[in-house]
C-alpha cells in the first residue's frame, strides 16, 4: 500500500513560522498532484496549497504569499513553509498525494494530520 507521514506540527505564537514535511512511501509508480489540507475546528477541510509533479503551484487566495508549498521528487516529499502564523491557522493539516500504484492504479491518499496551533 501507500502511506503519507506528516511531520513539524506544533505550537507556535502568531507571527511565527512552521515548515511541515509529508513523506510518501509505499508501493508507489510515481507521484502527481501533492497538497495540503486543514481543517478547524467545527469547520470544513479546505486547500491550503497544491503542487504538481513539475512544481506548478496553486494556493488558497487567502494564504498566498505567506505559505510557500514546495516538494523533492526524490524524497517523494511535499513541504509548507508556514510564514506569519495568524491564531486562525489553527487547524489539524492534511497531507493529501495522487499517486500511480505499482499496479497501475491512480488513487488518493491522505496522511494521518499533523496538529498546527498558532497562540495569539
Amino acid at each position: 500500500q501507500v502511506q503519507l507521514v506528516e511531520s513539524g506540527g506544533g505550537l507556535v505564537q502568531s507571527g511565527g513560522s512552521l515548515r511541515l514535511s509529508c513523506a510518501a512511501s509505499g508501493r508507489i509508480f510515481s507521484i502527481n498532484d501533492m497538497g495540503w489540507y486543514r481543517q478547524a475546528p467545527g469547520k470544513q477541510r479546505e486547500l491550503v496549497a497544491s503542487i504538481t509533479s513539475d512544481s506548478i503551484t496553486n494556493y488558497a487566495d487567502s494564504l498566498k504569499g505567506r505559505f510557500t508549498i514546495s516538494r523533492d521528487n526524490a524524497k517523494a516529499t511535499v513541504y509548507l513553509q508556514m510564514n506569519s502564523l495568524k491564531p486562525e491557522d489553527t487547524a489539524v493539516y492534511y497531507c493529501h498525494a495522487v499517486v500511480r500504484t505499482t499496479w497501475g492504479q491512480f488513487n488518493g491518499y491522505w496522511g494521518q494530520g499533523t496538529q498546527v496551533t498558532v497562540s495569539s
